[in-house]
């Protein structure tokens, strides 16, 4: 199907949040850490920490995380993480620096007080410069104290982006998510009373029963805050989770013309796009702090549930959704000692043209666009010569050329769930086709 065709079909087609999805990672004959990034470039890193402990499972989450674990579970994941980190730290060799930290889960801030400082001390190992590092860290309203805002503050955290999802209470019990609406607009009250410079908030449309005059209810409310971004996730209904089966992804038309109204809406409120999903408010700069690529620079995950790049792999633990599953893998995870982490077994392992997919699809759907020369001498190929989709998108109109680069149009935001899964590899989506979750 070329591009044009699919454009006729639903603007809702697939996310690509990174490339390729972790639906098309295999295990594979176990790899030494220290081997696989003896050769990378270790000057500009990200570090992620996946908690994988939540309150509740959303009705339409699809991430790795385990709801209401026992105390001592938690006890036991937080040293089990400290001996990753141990091992990891070793593997990367002194040189290793990181210019972007975040973490995330599941919700972080379901740890109580004392393990987020453990959480942070595990952190401290790696001897990040946190007051010239950005730190990002996930939350859920139902979570959030004081005391845990003030242990995110004196840890130097920048960023704090927090599921909010409706602001109206008949769409998050749609969702799966009882959530009163004064206890949103609690937390984001105490979020706005701390020193974060940047206040995330995610909201979601296309659940059942949802109106312009509710989603718009909705927006309202998040700009009450003044967010300094706002993410807009359509609905997509993944397998295994708690309302597949239940409910289907509002009619395309009627979504896209929600997410068109938000798009109206936000541009009058001083917001502008960096990317279909993506919201900044225009007075923000953005990525301060030491220079990352996301297309280029290499990713340490820590955790189950976190997923490891380097230029030619991408490692992590297995996956799974349901209840039963993740607590096998997490079981399994607590069992591990060092040498355990010491070698790599279950990812995908990246060749030259498949490097160049993740290089493009990281690329072209975000404000900056792809930038055709750096392009070129990362991958040593020629970016519209190996993807004659590309031309046909400029043709199309969602990519322009400004000087060497491709950026998206409007309607190149508008169609980004549709552009990045037309750029997947046939050996992907066929990875992707046959994966069975669990």
């Amino acid at each position: 199907m070329n591009l044009k065709e699919r454009l006729r079909g639903s603007k809702y087609q697939g996310y690509a949040y990174t490339y390729p999805h972790k639906s098309a990672y295999r295990p594979f004959a176990p790899l030494d850490l220290d081997h696989v990034w003896r050769e990378e470039d270790r000057r500009a890193l990200f570090l992620y920490i996946h908690v994988p402990f939540c309150e509740m499972r959303c009705g339409f989450c699809n991430l790795f995380t385990y709801a209401n674990p026992k105390e001592r579970m938690v006890d036991q994941y937080l040293r089990t993480l400290a001996v990753q980190a141990g091992t990891v730290r070793d593997a990367l060799g002194g040189s290793a620096r990181f210019a972007r930290l975040a973490v995330g889960g599941g919700t972080p801030t379901f740890l109580e007080v004392a393990d987020l400082e453990r959480l942070f001390r595990i952190i401290a190992s790696f001897d990040i410069p946190l007051d010239r590092v950005p730190i990002s860290f996930e939350m859920s309203p139902g979570t959030l104290t004081r005391d845990k805002v003030a242990v995110l503050e004196d840890h130097g955290v920048d960023r704090v982006s927090i599921g909010i999802q409706s602001f109206i209470e008949r769409e998050t019990k749609t969702l799966g998510r009882p959530q009163p609406p004064a206890e949103a607009r609690r937390a984001l009250a105490l979020l706005r009373e701390g020193s974060f410079p940047t206040l995330n908030i995610d909201l979601i449309y296309g659940i059942h029963g949802q109106t312009e005059a509710s989603w718009l209810a909705s927006l309202e409310a998040a700009l009450a805050f003044a967010p300094e971004e706002l993410y807009l996730y359509p609905l997509y209904v993944r397998p295994r989770t708690g309302i597949a089966g239940r409910h289907e992804l509002i009619v395309s038309d009627h979504a896209f013309g929600l997410y068109r109204l938000a798009v109206q809406f936000l541009a009058e409120a001083g917001y502008r796009r960096a990317s279909m999903r993506l919201f900044r408010r225009h007075d923000q700069d953005h990525a301060p702090g030491p220079i990352y690529c996301c297309q280029e620079d290499g990713m340490v995950g820590l955790g189950p549930g976190a997923r490891s790049y380097t230029r030619t792999l991408h490692y992590c633990t297995e996956y799974a959704v349901t209840r039963p599953g993740v607590k096998a893998i997490l079981s399994d995870y607590l069992r591990r000692e060092a040498a355990d982490f010491a070698r790599v077994d279950y990812g995908f392992k990246l060749s030259r043209e498949e490097r160049l997919r993740r290089y493009v699809i990281k690329s072209v759907g975000h404000a900056g666009g792809l930038d055709l020369g750096a392009c070129r001498a990362w991958s040593d190929m020629e970016a519209m010569a190996a993807l004659p989709l590309l031309g046909e998108a400029t043709a199309l109109g969602l990519l322009e050329r400004v000087g060497d680069r491709l950026v998206p149009t409007s309607s190149g935001f508008d169609h980004g769930d549709v552009l990045a899964p037309a750029l997947y590899s046939e050996a992907v989506r066929q990875l992707m086709e046959a994966y069975e979750f669990a």
